[in-house]
């Protein structure tokens, strides 16, 4: 059913699309038309957290947590929205989204647009969803790079009650300069900054809410070793590598090699799994990884909880598979 949905939607614009598919599932979620997959797996403690499996949906897809209910009847063992930041935003100039079926990729150049940190708020407290909810929080673009902790604590704070963990994005390459604050002094100040707000929150609601950051694929070993380090020395509670890449060189001579934004899919694979293979080795256990990007066949999902991950997420691979990628995952991991 789901590659027949594909061929016709993969016709049209994928913003459109994008859009027209999350507003189809909550509708087909509140007419009851979305059976609950129950994906029991290997039951996984993550950041102190209880996961039912250890295959989650990848920040990205529900920026705003408009569907959070549809997705979590989809056998997530955990959810992760966002990327949200404290005031809506409009994003890039479209286009900004582009697939690339023949090398099962997608391009994106969205920049952070959402509708802010109030709005996914709203959408949270009215979801009947009890499972396992990451919010992924990022700085406006309008917001100096030097001045970008203030957004991510204003996120923090606004976010902390209703979130069991939070993600750091530090790693999307279309917000400008975003990515220096994976450099070590920056990352240091930033992470030591946010986890001093953790621990004042903490003291506040009585509530431990773990701190992650997502890191990019475009990294050498030195800077990978540099931010092990890091977040070793500020007791992060844990890291996700990777998000997207700016290196279209995987695409060959395609028309859209050219686009600027990061890709997703299969052609980060590669790239993905040397970030995560290196990272658990300059870790070393000190803190879980999840592993996200190219995971486009249960195999994949496998490999990277072979390479040193704890966790999965999911999001290209769930638009070229469908929803039984996640059951298909579970069971490979299992």
């Amino acid at each position: 059913m789901y590659a027949l949905a594909r061929s016709v939607l993969f016709k049209l614009d994928p913003e459109k699309t994008h859009h027209l598919t999350l507003s189809s599932l909550k509708t087909l979620h509140k007419l009851g038309l979305i059976p609950i997959t129950d994906n029991r797996g290997k039951a996984t403690k993550l950041m102190g957290l209880h996961l039912p499996n250890p295959v989650g949906l990848a920040a990205g897809l529900d920026k705003n947590g408009e569907c959070i209910d549809a997705f979590g009847a989809l056998g997530f063992g955990f959810l992760e929205v966002g990327t949200v930041t404290p005031k809506p935003q409009p994003g890039n100039p479209q286009p900004r989204l582009f697939r690339v079926p023949e090398h099962q990729g997608i391009i994106n150049r969205m920049g952070f647009n959402n509708h802010g940190i109030d709005a996914m708020i709203r959408n949270i407290e009215a979801s009947s969803y009890r499972g396992i909810l990451g919010i992924n929080i990022g700085k406006n673009a309008m917001t100096p790079i030097e001045n970008a902790a203030d957004d991510y604590l204003i996120c923090l704070e606004k976010a902390y009650a209703h979130a069991d963990y939070i993600t750091v994005n530090i790693s999307s390459p279309n917000t400008k300069n975003l990515r220096a604050l994976q450099g070590g002094d920056e990352l240091n100040a930033l992470l030591e900054t946010l986890k001093n707000k953790q621990a004042q929150l903490h003291a506040a609601h009585g509530k431990y809410v773990p701190l992650a950051v997502k890191i990019a694929p475009d990294l050498d070993e030195a800077q990978i070793e540099d931010i092990a380090r890091v977040v070793k020395n500020v007791q992060m509670d844990g890291i996700i590598a990777t998000n997207t890449t700016i290196d279209k060189s995987a695409l060959g001579n395609h028309r859209l090699a050219q686009e600027q934004g990061g890709l997703s899919g299969l052609p980060v694979r590669g790239k993905s799994n040397q970030v995560l293979k290196l990272l658990a080795e300059h870790i070393d256990g000190a803190l879980p990884i999840i592993g996200v990007g190219g995971i486009m066949e249960s195999r994949d999902a496998a490999e990277k909880i072979r390479l040193g991950a704890t966790a999965v997420q999911l999001y290209s691979g769930l638009i070229y598979q469908g929803p039984a990628l996640v059951r298909e995952c579970v069971a490979a991991i299992r």
